[in-house]
């Protein structure tokens, strides 16, 4: 099972490819789609979305995961982020791959082991469960970290199904 983790921004969206074979996990690649801060932001998403897509494409994930947003303090931040997290949800799904959403403290919590981890335990975590796994950047290790939450919740959802078609995604007849 390959899954690529998405950490959606509007600068810059981060995105990690994993392959999961029961209980290993093994790196297959990362990086960080940008928009260009000189364009508009219709402009901008479109740059997400195609980046995003050339990515799926080159990689071939059977599913994703998506982190999900929070709101800020700043209204418009907020919005900007929302917007990107659309894109980071549209695009794999656009592309027939079956899509799950964490909440940050879901996504520390599966890889640290507490759900208000910071950046730093959470980059030091997936270099540990990924061995000699170049990562790019701090969003490419928190898209690699939802990637390896998803398959804990995967696997979870496995047992508690008794190994058949995962229930998160039985329902809406996509593979699972």
């Amino acid at each position: 099972m390959r899954v690529v983790g998405l950490d959606p921004g509007l600068r810059r969206t981060g995105w990690g490819i994993i392959v999961i074979d029961g209980a290993r996990l093994q790196h297959v690649a990362n990086g960080v789609v940008e928009s260009d801060d000189n364009f508009d932001v219709a402009r901008r998403l479109v740059q997400l979305h195609d980046g995003i897509a050339a990515v799926i494409r080159e990689h071939r994930p059977d599913e994703a995961a998506v982190e999900a947003t929070l709101a800020n303090k700043n209204a418009s931040s907020t919005l900007k982020l929302g917007l990107a997290r659309g894109v980071a949800l549209m695009t794999p799904a656009a592309m027939d791959l079956p899509v799950a959403e964490y909440l940050p403290n879901i996504v520390k919590k599966a890889v640290v082991g507490t759900g208000h981890a910071t950046k730093e335990q959470v980059g030091t975590m997936v270099r540990h469960l990924l061995p000699a796994c170049p990562i790019d950047s701090a969003d490419a290790a928190d898209a690699l970290a939802v990637a390896i939450c998803h398959s804990h919740h995967r696997a979870t959802n496995q047992v508690w199904s008794g190994g058949s078609e995962d229930p998160l995604y039985a329902a809406s007849g996509r593979r699972s």
